[in-house]
């Protein structure tokens, strides 16, 4: 394509292929999260833009928004919706006002039993199942919240949790957006990802066998409902959860990067 090059890289990838591989290499002093000298990089190596990988800082609203006062050109998606998506409890209420389908939530624990169990509490700032805790029975609800509220102050700094619908027999369906700054967005399909461990996924399958037309279609044209709500620009995933049994899916996260 004629681009140029450039990599920074820590002490132990010295040898690395893609050190190699590179037209320039510039090493820094400590981490790959240093995301000022990540910056500096690039404007001493005259650099135009930075693409930050699938790492912690393609999910770092703050670094989004420093690269671009630096006056480069951030490859993702907006520091605005990085921040947005970032938060569970913004995330559903954007997917509300788009008309996505998201579970039924309260924040109000003693309104949990409205929703009827069983019951999945969820940290608003989580990822990973860090702060998720099932409940079956309202006797385990107290304890579930404290011990998810511990756990998401610790992972993530922040306590805020919520309660939602638990659905037993289901799918996690992926769908992949691509947008430009010209407005244009275009989903390319689903990804099945519901062989996990500790919430991780260890296959993902394309097409999903769970999928038929009609559900993909509808799932694509929700995606890129809330897609075109965010002006979503480049690579993203739309995440949706899906009830095995009817077939119903809503919508759970995006993670507003290449996913992997």
């Amino acid at each position: 394509m004629g681009i140029s090059c450039v990599v920074v890289y820590v002490e132990v990838d010295s040898d690395a292929p893609f050190v190699q591989m590179a037209d320039e290499a510039i090493k820094l002093s400590d981490s790959y999260l240093n995301s000022k000298e990540v910056i500096q990089a690039a404007l001493r190596s005259g650099s135009q833009a930075i693409h930050p990988g699938y790492g912690f800082l393609s999910e770092n609203a703050k670094f989004a928004k420093d690269v671009v006062k630096a006056g480069l050109i951030w490859i993702g998606p907006s520091g605005r919706v990085i921040s947005l998506m970032g938060d569970k409890l913004k995330a559903k209420e954007l997917a509300e006002k788009a008309g996505v389908p998201t579970l039924p939530m309260t924040l109000d624990p003693k309104k949990a039993k409205d929703l009827g169990y069983p019951l999945l509490i969820k940290a608003s700032a989580g990822g990973g199942g860090k702060g998720m805790r099932i409940v079956k029975s309202n006797k385990e609800l107290k304890e579930s919240i404290k011990s998810a509220r511990r756990e998401a102050k610790s992972s993530f700094g922040d306590d805020r949790i919520f309660i939602e619908r638990y659905i037993p027999v289901s799918r996690h369906i992926e769908i992949q957006i691509l947008g430009d700054s010209q407005g244009n967005i275009v989903h390319l399909g689903e990804r099945e990802c519901s062989i996990q461990r500790r919430h991780q996924k260890i296959i993902e399958e394309s097409p999903s066998p769970r999928v038929d037309p009609e559900m993909r279609e509808a799932m694509g044209a929700a995606a890129l409902k809330l897609a075109n709500k965010l002006k979503y620009e480049s690579a993203g995933t739309v995440e949706f959860l899906v009830d095995d049994k009817t077939g119903e899916f809503w919508f759970l996260e995006v993670n507003t990067r290449l996913q992997v």
